[in-house]
């Protein structure tokens, strides 16, 4: 296998189907690992009204999840989220490979604006095919999932109850949530990686930490988005009146300052968010450039490998 540094370094060149493969394979394990996480912030953030589906903290939720409802609960919905990270991650890697090409954020120095704009490219391909996953998934992480026997089932209520709807009622605050965080997340990593790593080469240990900076800090600014994004993909479920009447962003942003006491509501689920990215950004990144190295590497003509 190539790992010479100028051999590395072409990689962003690589196949379109080299960065899919590799972008599937990072999404899916960044997801997978980090899950548990995802659904302790989805029940902080969700309105609830009676006590008992109140959750504060992330280590009272845990304790609450596991003792009531068994520690597998905290996986539900894991299967939705890997059947839809594997081709929204590929479409989203090679999107982003794609416009760095196009925008000129491989070219010497610190492009942020370029490498931004690429971003924004990646995550409306990315949002467009992975929203309808995550609106099953977080159902599922509610209390009320337990009543699904599996992902097509759930699925097949929310579409039988409210409609294809349902599905993409979330898809404009998703995308006002993720363009935001994918042009701070992606701009941020190449920046710390070129200061972390100024040769250029094959790095995990730069990748996994400039990875895991990018992702906490672009995760702890687009919180309030979130939090929105949760009341719009769990209102179906919700039994305060006023959650179910939730038509958009307005609507929900309204909601959760009302019901939530002010500004501290839309910082619910913080901890955990954070939690979640920078685990979850440090393994994409290290295994998306890992895997890129090893494919190309490894499909190389034996007249150019050393």
């Amino acid at each position: 296998m190539c790992v010479d540094d100028c051999e590395y370094e072409a990689l962003p060149n690589s196949p379109i189907h080299v960065n899919m493969m590799a972008g599937a394979l990072a999404g899916i394990t960044e997801h997978a690992v980090c899950f548990p996480l995802d659904s302790v912030k989805t029940r902080m953030q969700m309105l609830a009204t009676q006590p008992q589906t109140i959750y504060t903290s992330v280590r009272g939720t845990i304790a609450r999840v596991t003792t009531s409802e068994g520690a597998t609960a905290l996986w539900r919905g894991v299967n939705s989220m890997i059947m839809g990270a594997g081709p929204a991650h590929a479409l989203s890697f090679a999107m982003y490979e794609h416009f760095k090409s196009v925008f000129g954020a491989d070219l010497p120095g610190n492009r942020v604006l370029e490498t931004a704009a690429a971003g924004a490219c990646a995550t409306i391909a990315h949002d467009g095919l992975m929203t309808p996953f995550d609106v099953v998934k977080q159902r599922m992480q509610l209390p009320c999932g337990s009543q699904f026997s599996n992902t097509l089932a759930c699925a097949k209520y929310i579409f039988r109850t409210e409609g294809l709807r349902a599905f993409y009622v979330s898809y404009p605050t998703t995308l006002t949530m993720n363009i935001p965080y994918h042009m701070i997340h992606f701009s941020a990593y190449e920046s710390f990686k070129k200061t972390l790593n100024p040769a250029g080469g094959y790095d995990p240990m730069s990748h996994c930490l400039a990875g895991g900076m990018a992702g906490g800090i672009a995760a702890a600014f687009t919180t309030p988005l979130d939090v929105v994004k949760t009341v719009l993909q769990t209102r179906g479920v919700s039994q305060d009146a006023d959650v179910r009447k939730v038509e958009g962003f307005r609507d929900a942003a309204r909601l959760v300052w009302k019901n939530g006491g002010g500004m501290k509501a839309f910082v619910r689920g913080l901890g955990p968010r954070v939690m979640t990215h920078i685990p979850a950004t440090a393994i994409s990144w290290t295994t998306y450039e890992f895997l890129k190295m090893a494919i190309v590497g490894s499909t190389e003509s034996p007249l150019h490998a050393h």
